[in-house]
């Protein structure tokens, strides 16, 4: 989650809202991302999407099994069903997304026994630090207006 928090401070510097993510297997990190649908003019370049993109790019596969996702929010619908067709073997998330959250604040995706895959869940790790980065974004952008 160390490596989650570093790109989410990427995404800060960069303007984005600062969510990081990573894609590791068997120890070791296959891809990174951090938000950037502002700069990409993309609405699909969440963290999550961006690491999956580089994972699946760094393993010659667009199925990732064996892997875990480390993600500082907790994942939108679209990102969870990213890691679904994946087959993404675990989510590890720190803040809850009480707004959009798709693995249990709003929805939760991954216990949809209608789906065909599902994955191991591990919320709020470090969720103290990834919430105070996300407060902290949002605190000064509201005190710039």
């Amino acid at each position: 989650m160390l490596a989650a928090l570093e790109q989410a401070r990427e995404a800060q510097v960069a303007g984005e809202v600062p969510v990081g993510a990573v894609v590791v297997k068997d120890g070791e990190v296959v891809g990174a991302g951090f938000n950037a649908p502002i700069s990409g003019h993309d609405p699909s370049a969440h963290a999550e999407m961006q690491a999956l993109r580089a994972a699946g790019k760094a393993l010659g596969n667009y199925r990732l099994p064996g892997c875990v996702l480390y993600v500082t929010l907790e994942p939108c619908a679209m990102c969870v069903g990213a890691m679904l067709h994946a087959r993404v073997a675990r989510l590890v998330y720190g803040a809850a997304d009480l707004k959009t959250g798709a693995c249990g604040s709003v929805i939760d995706l991954f216990a949809e026994t209608k789906l065909n895959h599902h994955a191991t869940v591990t919320p709020g790790v470090l969720a103290e630090e990834c919430g105070a980065l996300l407060r902290a974004f949002f605190a000064e952008k509201r005190a710039k207006i």
